[in-house]
């Protein structure tokens, strides 16, 4: 299939408070964020035409540019306006939306607190992100070479573009051995997330996930986990260390885009989608599309 480039393709693109044709939403070579990663961005999936859990993904983007030291100048309900009006415009029912900010061209160096702060929403359609067969047979998995940063090293708990560097060069790096994803430790070395995921296993019918330390707690992790406890499943959120892994009864991760995705393998290790997963992906998809 023909790839279609992000900058060349029909619609509309919400650009600092008006909608633009998708083509003209253009930004200065010079401009702060793609120099020095000063942007920080969300993204949700849409489910007959509305976004699961809109004001919770409002809420983080304008929190991760606070964290990042600059504020959004508009308030969560003039977001959520936007993202609607963005929706409707391109006539979307069922894909991904995603806002993101960023500091403009005013200042070019590190410090950049004179720089105007920019807002855009975009929108398009997005197939299952790990491919149709993922849901079925499970993704096959790596060892990520990039470990995920300290949270007194990085603004971990941002959703900042800086932080998917280490992302891509995981995937590249699994792309490269014909894998779909990485999976990453953190800086002791103790599982922490995939490149845009999060992690979760099942040992002897208990739900085991990452501590939220430094990486993401996202919005589809938290669903997942409530879900979860509301099926009566226990939920432990602890360390976790590579080779308990290999004991697991079931794998998967989760993400916006992600959703729920079963793991077959990572590494040497095997698995199978199991009860677990299945009943908590359809349970997933019964609270998205209510």
């Amino acid at each position: 299939m023909a790839l279609v480039p992000f900058d060349d393709r029909d619609g509309v693109i919400w650009m600092d408070g008006k909608l633009v044709p998708w083509r003209e939403a253009r930004i200065h070579v010079l401009t702060h964020a793609l120099h020095y990663g000063s942007s920080v961005f969300d993204g949700a999936r849409v489910y007959n035409g509305k976004v699961f859990k809109q004001r919770a993904h409002t809420e983080r983007l304008l929190t991760s540019a606070k964290i990042l030291g600059f504020t959004i100048p508009y308030t969560a309900e003039a977001v959520d306006e936007a993202i609607t009006a963005t929706l409707q415009a391109n006539g979307l029912k069922d894909g991904y939306v995603r806002p993101f900010a960023w500091r403009g061209s005013e200042v070019m160096g590190v410090s950049a607190k004179a720089s105007t702060i920019h807002l855009a929403i975009a929108c398009w359609s997005w197939p299952p992100y790990y491919g149709a067969d993922a849901r079925t047979k499970g993704i096959r998995m790596t060892w990520a070479p990039w470990a995920r940063p300290a949270p007194h090293t990085a603004p971990t708990h941002a959703k900042a573009s800086g932080l998917y560097m280490i992302g891509t060069i995981n995937k590249h790096h699994a792309e490269d051995l014909g894998c779909s994803d990485a999976l990453m430790v953190d800086w002791r070395g103790r599982i922490a997330e995939a490149t845009s995921a999060n992690f979760f296993m099942v040992q002897d019918g208990v739900l085991h996930t990452p501590t939220a330390e430094c990486i993401l707690n996202g919005i589809t992790r938290q669903t997942v986990m409530a879900l979860a406890e509301a099926k009566g499943i226990r939920v432990l959120e602890r360390e976790i260390w590579p080779p308990e892994v290999q004991l697991a009864d079931e794998v998967f991760l989760t993400g916006s885009a992600a959703e729920i995705t079963p793991v077959g393998q990572i590494g040497a290790w095997m698995f199978t989608p199991g009860p677990i997963t299945r009943v908590l992906t359809e349970a997933y998809e019964a609270v998205t599309r209510a």
